[in-house]
């Protein structure tokens, strides 16, 4: 996986967290959960939530497509990252 940081005006940084980087080195960590993934009891999939709205933003009998789905979809510069 390409791991990518992009430091906010700020000081902050926006990334998909990864232990490739170790991120302690540059200060104390404040880490934001950006989604949730659950099982759906109903449809018997996963489903990755947006951890702010709730909002169902993927969904796949597989957790580890949904895992990937994350690491595709949610590291800055993504076509679906918000």
């Amino acid at each position: 996986m390409k791991s990518t940081l992009r430091f906010n005006p700020g000081g902050s940084i926006d990334c998909l967290y990864t232990e490739a980087i170790d991120l302690r080195v540059l200060g104390r960590l404040q880490v934001v959960r950006a989604t949730d993934i659950r099982f759906n009891d109903t449809s018997q999939e996963w489903d990755v939530h947006d951890a702010d709205t709730g909002k169902v933003l993927f969904s796949h009998t597989s957790r580890d497509e949904c895992l990937f789905w994350e690491q595709t979809n949610l590291q800055p510069g993504s076509p679906s990252h918000h």
